[in-house]
């Protein structure tokens, strides 16, 4: 019996996550997302889904210090990004520029457990600077050189502006980077660990999953959150109009809804809670408000439906990086900046315990045919 899209199949074990879709509960190895988004840093989360267990001081420390000191790319990489069309797709772009660092990488081929670890730190460096560097090569603009004394959010948006960010700014990022770290065996996951299981190399199976990920299914999602709300602000219609009329023509409303969760998104409560801080601190919240809107009206029609729909990460994630000042097509490459550190997380699972996957396909054609002559058919 087919089950179309593996929904509800067991493909693997793992220790890194879990998710309860009717209790809206998702956790990494064993702690709640919102105590870790509360009272963690992102390197303390890369740590924890690394080696299954949280870092103390001097963990964190060295772990901060390898990662500062990978943060480099290399003028190949540079140059690379530099002779991209400057209409590049920004997830094309960070598919190749990832590929081409296996080139320069010595380890590339060495698939024991000691390098691959060297190599997801290097991977979690450089995704970011390779982000803000094609970003700023498109703008006619210099790359800005990392620094190491900045962790990954702070260097981050750093790199990106060409100035350091306040405490909110960088907290925000540092927050959504641990929200969107690892989310159990998605798409994108799912297809490094089919590569891995091939034996073939971690860049190879990181870029099979950064083209899962380009996908406006999996990865897209927040884009087409925030293309929805341009729209809306550009046709001057009111939120709740612009809602009801969505709905009634059929469409679906980006950033409501989870294909796991049927409670509330647990990660979307906190980057709300962030994006009030935000809005408090006296940042633009044209975009904050309009998703408020939004959502009010959203809860008014499903009400009528006598239905619930909830918003997800991906709803929230999309106004916030806009205020953010970040351009609406790094979403999903900087969702890819943060689950690095997941899809890594499972390579080394899927190297330490390998079998090759290779999943059945119920044949639904035709038997029987018989070839004719080529002048006949």
């Amino acid at each position: 019996m087919s089950n179309t899209g593996l929904e509800g199949v067991v493909v693997a074990q793992t220790s890194l996550s879990a998710i309860n879709g009717e209790k809206g509960e998702l956790i990494y190895v064993g702690y709640d997302i919102d105590d870790l988004a509360r009272n963690t840093t992102f390197e303390e989360v890369a740590y924890l889904l690394w080696n299954l267990r949280l870092p103390n001081r001097a963990e964190l420390d060295e772990l901060e210090r390898r990662l500062a000191a990978e943060y480099n790319v290399g003028t190949e990489i540079i140059e690379l990004l530099r002779a991209l069309p400057k209409n590049s797709d920004s997830m094309a772009a960070l598919r190749t520029a990832v590929s081409a660092l296996a080139l320069y990488d010595p380890e590339a081929n060495d698939n024991s457990d000691a390098a691959n670890r060297r190599k997801a730190i290097r991977l979690t460096a450089k995704m970011p600077t390779i982000v803000a560097a094609f970003d700023r090569i498109r703008k006619g603009q210099e790359p800005i050189a990392p620094r190491a004394d900045l962790a990954t959010a702070a260097n981050f948006l750093y790199m990106l502006n060409g100035e350091e960010a306040n405490e909110t700014r960088i907290r925000t990022m540092d927050v959504a980077l641990v929200l969107h770290a690892e989310h159990g065996m998605n798409a994108s996951t799912f297809a490094a660990r089919v590569t891995a299981g091939t034996l073939s190399d971690m860049y190879s199976a990181v870029v099979g999953a950064l083209g899962a990920l380009k996908g406006p299914l999996h990865g897209g999602a927040n884009m087409r959150v925030m293309e929805s709300l341009r729209t809306i602000q550009e046709s001057g219609q009111e939120p709740s109009a612009w809602v009801h009329d969505a709905l009634g023509r059929g469409e679906r409303v980006m950033g409501f809804g989870h294909r796991v969760y049927k409670a509330t998104d647990p990660r979307a409560t906190v980057l709300r809670e962030l994006a009030d801080q935000i809005m408090q601190g006296g940042e633009e919240t044209r975009w904050l408000d309009l998703s408020d809107k939004v959502r009010e009206a959203m809860g008014t029609e499903m009400e009528k439906k006598g239905k619930k729909i909830y918003p997800n990460v991906d709803f929230f994630s999309a106004s916030v990086y806009t205020t953010l000042g970040i351009e609406m097509d790094l979403f999903t490459p900087i969702f890819a900046i943060s689950r690095i550190t997941g899809w890594t997380a499972h390579l080394f699972e899927q190297y330490a315990n390998n079998r090759l996957i290779r999943p059945k396909a119920d044949y639904s054609g035709p038997r029987g045919l018989k070839v004719e002559p080529i002048e006949t058919r």
